[in-house]
């Protein structure tokens, strides 16, 4: 006899949309300007206070120091998120057109040695034939 079925109270969770996916943060050019201003203004030991209430890293300070060092305040205003890629699109598509053509190369140098022995082969036997015939 089977046993009947409990009632469990309804406990499912609705995710909240907004938290299911995690965006990165953008800083805009006076958040990211005032920020290096009040880190500059700190005394010592008041500058993990301030990261850990702005939730930052202080790489990002150094990074945002640098780019104001370096192009002023428009390197600061848009950063483009991971690193820079190595190499161009074209730059990619030119190595793989190379390594396909090395690759035919390689192909092409096969065929041509078993036409080669191929040749060799028909030759040795028309010498064999044509010498056994008086």
């Amino acid at each position: 006899m089977p046993k009947p079925p409990t009632e469990l109270p309804d406990h499912q969770v609705t995710p909240n949309p907004k938290l299911e996916k995690r965006t990165r943060r953008q800083f805009s050019t006076e958040y990211k300007l005032r920020i290096l201003a009040e880190a500059d203004a700190c005394r010592h030991g008041e500058l993990g206070e301030l990261l850990r209430r702005e939730k930052l890293y202080s790489s990002q300070l150094t990074t945002w120091r640098k780019e104001l060092a370096e192009s002023g305040v428009e390197k600061l205003h848009k950063t483009a998120p991971g690193p820079t890629p190595s190499k161009t699109p074209e730059q990619k598509r030119i190595e793989a057109l190379e390594r396909e053509n090395a690759r035919l190369q390689q192909r092409l140098s096969t065929a041509e040695d078993c036409l080669s022995l191929q040749k060799k082969a028909l030759s040795m036997l028309d010498h064999m034939n044509n010498g056994s015939e008086p």
